[in-house]
């Protein structure tokens, strides 16, 4: 991706949903995380605003986020990383030159609707969990919570039985394997952990079931 419009385009998305920004840099194997706070709307200029506590090394790094269903990842490099007057987590930077679009999922995830909580419960080890679900898809869900909420959730665990809420009226239970489990902050909810989950032994019937549940959502943002 090297037209600045899209770039832009893209920029302002993760800064309107708030989405993690995952920085390595090249100095060191710390991975720096933040959001972006702002998008120039005429010029081609972008606010990162690092975590609390975080520091951003002088040097070249690697910026990557997942956007929609693809992860994109860009370079920028700074001898100082000067912050915003006052405001010692606002960075303002310059756009990119070009973004990297990489690692397509293989089936697009939808956001679930604004306004309508959408919750995956299940017990793990004697302990009930309930955790909003802010995306899924055919290959799985995305959850979101507080970190206190998601003690003993690592990379790996397998938990079974999961009720999850796909929308109104629409209960569905599922086996699920945790594959992503991630710490950012929502400008909105404050520090979240993203947990992301993949489909275990789905039957037939339960695809089908997913697929009309996910055709449904897919028609209803389209209007």
């Amino acid at each position: 991706m090297t037209d600045e419009h899209d770039i832009g385009d893209s920029l302002t998305l993760l800064a309107d949903n708030g989405d993690p920004i995952s920085i390595y840099p090249a100095s060191t194997t710390n991975v720096v995380m933040a959001r972006i706070k702002s998008v120039d709307p005429e010029n081609p200029y972008f606010v990162l605003e690092l975590n609390e506590g975080e520091f951003l090394p002088p040097g070249d790094a690697v910026f990557v986020a997942w956007l929609r269903s693809a992860k994109i990842q860009f370079k920028l490099s700074s001898p100082d990383w000067a912050c915003t007057p006052g405001e010692p987590t606002l960075i303002p930077l310059e756009f990119p030159l070009k973004c990297q679009v990489l690692n397509r999922r293989a089936s697009t995830r939808l956001e679930t609707p604004l306004g309508i909580y959408y919750m995956a419960s299940f017990v793990l080890n004697g302990k009930p969990y309930e955790l909003q679900l802010y995306d899924f898809s055919a290959g799985g869900v995305g959850m979101r919570a507080p970190p206190r909420d998601c003690v003993g959730l690592y990379v790996g665990r397998k938990l079974q039985r999961v009720r999850l809420e796909l929308g109104p009226d629409s209960v569905m239970i599922a086996d699920l394997e945790i594959r992503l489990s991630r710490t950012f902050r929502s400008f909105l909810l404050g520090e979240q952990v993203q947990i992301g989950c993949q489909f275990l032994n789905l039957s037939p019937s339960m695809q089908e079931e997913l697929s009309r549940l996910l055709d449904k959502l897919n028609s209803n943002k389209q209007r």
